[in-house]
């Protein structure tokens, strides 16, 4: 039976992530969450969670990296980059992660043809931690190495804790 477009059940670390810190010869570890719903689950106790959202800008799409704890705030967004944005829904950027699981996109936007935006919150973050493509396994690895691969540009562009205003 085929799967279903957009891989929304992905299973694995896409390989392109693997051979990307491979390649790049960085320390980094993977975190493997059990898929029971009733085992403890270690990821939302991580410091440094850190998570993306994919903005329209124009005919382009970015890649924000930003806190798991925060959302986008699309007018600092749009004052950052010069530009109107707005947030794109999964079905309208879905195709572009063919190996990840909805809700489970890595940080690397250089591996999907996408710049990569970071919040500057987080340039100061010893370690970062995030989704390796799907819903079971994360990836720890230092802030450092993430930018000397990414190459990612920065700025301030997070808004509120949801629920704290």
């Amino acid at each position: 039976m085929p799967r279903p477009f957009g891989a929304s059940l992905a299973t694995q670390i896409p390989a392109r992530l693997l051979k990307c810190l491979n390649e790049s010869a960085v320390r980094y570890e993977i975190l493997h969450e059990p898929s029971d719903p009733a085992a403890p689950r270690r990821r939302s106790a991580a410091i440094g969670l850190i998570e993306t959202a994919v903005v329209r800008a124009g005919n382009r799409r970015l890649l924000a990296v930003l806190p798991a704890s925060h959302r986008v705030n699309l007018k600092r967004f749009a004052r950052l980059i010069g530009e109107v944005v707005r947030s794109e829904t999964e079905d309208e950027f879905k195709w572009l992660f063919p190996d990840c699981a909805l809700g489970a996109i890595p940080p690397f936007g250089n591996l999907y043809g996408l710049t990569t935006w970071v919040d500057s919150s987080l340039a100061g973050t010893q370690h970062i931690v995030f989704f390796a493509g799907n819903l079971n396994d994360s990836i720890k690895l230092a802030y450092s190495a993430f930018a000397e691969i990414v190459k990612p540009s920065i700025g301030a562009f997070i808004g509120s804790v949801p629920g704290n205003r």
